[in-house]
């Protein structure tokens, strides 16, 4: 009955520091996983736009479709209702 103390005296601190590198390792992993989730929908800059909703080539356009359509508009651009 001795020799199973001192067995389980001795593997004792083996066990808890293998446990607890578990624990490190799955914490790790998931922190990298949730980086690269969070790093994948992170809007990145293409080409000439200034940002990624900013898919237009950067001038102002100084008329509204409905303009275009040749339906009346006020000052805003918005359909005028006479």
């Amino acid at each position: 009955m001795d020799d199973i103390s001192n067995l389980i005296r001795e593997a004792k601190p083996l066990y808890f520091k293998r446990k607890r590198r578990k624990n490190a390792l799955k914490a790790g992993s998931a922190l990298a996983a949730l980086m690269l989730l969070v790093f994948a929908f992170i809007p990145q800059e293409q080409g000439n736009y200034t940002s990624y909703w900013d898919l237009g080539t950067g001038e102002l356009q100084t008329s509204s479709a409905i303009e275009e359509l040749g339906l009346p508009v006020d000052d805003y651009g918005l359909l005028k209702v006479c």
